[in-house]
């Protein structure tokens, strides 16, 4: 039995495996017969509203013959204070795996440890590990392997996206750029932690100069609300716009994890001139978090 809890832990052989077989999952939709999850039961415990996620994690769970029970959180009595581990207990004697989205790592890790039961990282203000898988395994549908390329992530870089990013940065061994303003860049403390190729700069040129791939996320992540205006004040030229793509190789890539804020992180006509690249993304949510299950119960 194995977690997902974050890229940090997770071994680079693992994420090896995991990638060659999103391969094959996607493949092979809708033709293979062997279902890891037949007779199970999986929750789905989310704290945060999604769609890609939710959609894809349900999606899978049946496809890999399972069943999914969806738990809003206010609709279960962690919403009214009772402990995680106290949930974790009893979820860990009724379903045979979990799937959560929340606000905090230690939540995730306390209910893996405490339930006995696989358990996948959903999403965290910590960490994103199932989309930074996806996107790792997007990258090798359109250019090969990940290995030496070049990945900057525009905007917020110190949110959870490009903490995963920095992670997978030594295991994978490529480069990991960040272009963000100070004070939104990534900790000291994480860089020192993941090693590997980690650079840092407010110079957008710099950082988009020879990339494969230019990434952004939302300037406004959930539970940031209340620093929206101050956010978007202080990353408004943090934008991968058409000047920024030029910056980068003629075959460069934009990726996009969505929801997408089009006059904002990214502009309209990078959007929808990179539309293929950023759906096939979102599609392969479905078939790595697949394969991921597939991998926990192993």
């Amino acid at each position: 039995m194995n977690h997902l809890l974050s890229i940090e832990k997770i071994p680079a052989r693992d994420i090896r495996q995991i990638i060659e077989n999103t391969e094959l999952f996607k493949r092979e939709r809708g033709s293979r017969t062997l279902l890891p999850l037949k007779g199970k039961t999986w929750g789905m415990i989310f704290a945060k509203s999604s769609t890609r996620t939710r959609v894809s994690f349900e999606v899978g769970i049946h496809e890999l013959g399972g069943n999914a029970i969806y738990l809003n959180i206010n609709d279960i009595q962690l919403g009214r204070g009772e402990l995680i581990k106290d949930t974790a207990r009893v979820l860990g004697r009724m379903v045979h795996g979990c799937v959560i989205r929340t606000y905090l790592q230690k939540d995730v890790e306390d209910f893996a440890y405490y339930s006995g039961i696989p358990t996948v990282n959903a999403l965290t203000d910590d960490e994103h590990p199932c989309q930074i898988l996806t996107d790792i395994f997007t990258i090798e549908e359109k250019f090969g392997s990940i290995k030496n390329r070049v990945i900057t992530f525009v905007g917020d870089g110190a949110c959870n996206i490009p903490v995963s990013w920095a992670f997978a940065a030594a295991k994978m061994d490529f480069e990991f750029r960040v272009a963000a303003p100070k004070g939104f860049q990534l900790p000291e403390e994480i860089i020192s932690r993941a090693g590997g190729r980690i650079y840092q700069t407010e110079n957008l040129a710099e950082a988009a100069d020879g990339a494969d791939v230019l990434y952004t996320d939302t300037w406004i992540s959930m539970g940031k609300e209340d620093e929206a205006k101050q956010r978007i004040e202080l990353l408004s030229k943090y934008q991968i716009n058409d000047e920024l793509v030029a910056k980068a190789k003629p075959n460069a890539i934009v990726m996009h994890c969505l929801p997408a804020y089009r006059g904002k992180e990214i502009t309209d006509s990078v959007f929808e001139r990179f539309q293929q690249v950023i759906f096939d993304q979102a599609e392969n949510r479905l078939h790595t978090q697949k394969a991921i299950m597939d991998w926990m119960i192993d």
